[in-house]
């Protein structure tokens, strides 16, 4: 139905929430249409074409499901040396999502270039924010990533992550390449953004890594947006606690200096 802002009433605009849940949309989906409606709202306030605003949906805390330890093992198996191109990339893919834990249209938009394996960087140009990123490779990904560069080749502008035509990978076919990946290694889980979720648990969790440094690995603006992908359980908690133990650091034996019997 059209109608114009004039006609446009505020209960036409809770029957759209309505409308949403009836449609079964999630709640955190419903609050993230509504945040985006208000945005322009204000604005059409702001030009004098309506002064209604809807209410707000408060988003509800979820669990994120993450790839398991024995998941990874499977997904991080080396290809044979004779297989596919295209299956020897979604390794290396794989490879770099649990180094960076960035997303898939970064992993897409990565160029030849911004790959720099002697100062073990990777430099992401097209990031949701805008802001051009600088992040780490360890030394393992710098391998990797050597041995893959070599197979790849082009010149300084391709995509780094490429089709096997050397063109520039689409949503859809990274989408449909890992899943059938991921299924051929018999692990049913395949969602690309599972690997940002698992990467930043098992950064905190695992590798004893800092909030504050994840946000900056993860290109959150605040650490509100980096909570999302913090969901910490009990049993992750509990795991290696005598090493950030306040308590068992205090009996934490100290070691003596040792006596040093000086030459005659």
């Amino acid at each position: 139905m059209d109608m114009t802002f004039s006609e446009l009433s505020k209960s036409d605009l809770e029957l759209m929430i309505v409308s949403m849940r009836e449609s079964g949309l999630s709640r955190n989906s419903i609050s993230s249409y509504v945040r985006t409606m208000n945005v322009f709202l204000h604005w059409c306030c702001g030009e004098g074409y309506t002064y209604l605003t809807l209410p707000k949906v408060k988003d509800v805390e979820t669990v994120k499901e993450t790839y398991t330890d024995e998941e990874l093992d499977l997904l991080l198996r080396r290809p044979a040396a004779d297989c596919q191109f295209c299956e020897y990339r979604n390794w290396v893919i794989i490879n770099f999502l649990l180094n960076s834990g960035c997303r898939a249209a970064t992993v897409r938009n990565i160029q030849n270039r911004d790959v720099n394996l002697a100062d073990c960087q990777v430099t992401f140009r097209h990031t949701k924010n805008g802001k051009v990123q600088v992040i780490p490779l360890c030394s393992r990904m710098v391998n990797v990533l050597r041995g893959y560069m070599a197979v790849r080749g082009g010149v300084a502008e391709d995509y780094l992550f490429c089709d096997q035509y050397g063109g520039m990978l689409s949503h859809n076919a990274l989408r449909l390449g890992i899943q059938r990946y991921n299924r051929r290694r018999g692990v049913q889980k395949t969602g690309i953004h599972l690997f940002r979720h698992t990467f930043a648990r098992k950064y905190l969790v695992d590798c004893g890594g800092d909030a504050f440094t994840l946000q900056k690995l993860l290109g959150h603006s605040t650490l509100t947006m980096t909570k999302r992908y913090c969901t910490i359980f009990d049993a992750d908690i509990a795991k290696n606690y005598d090493r950030v133990s306040p308590l068992a650091q205090m009996y934490h034996p100290k070691e003596k200096i040792k006596k040093h019997n000086r030459a005659s």
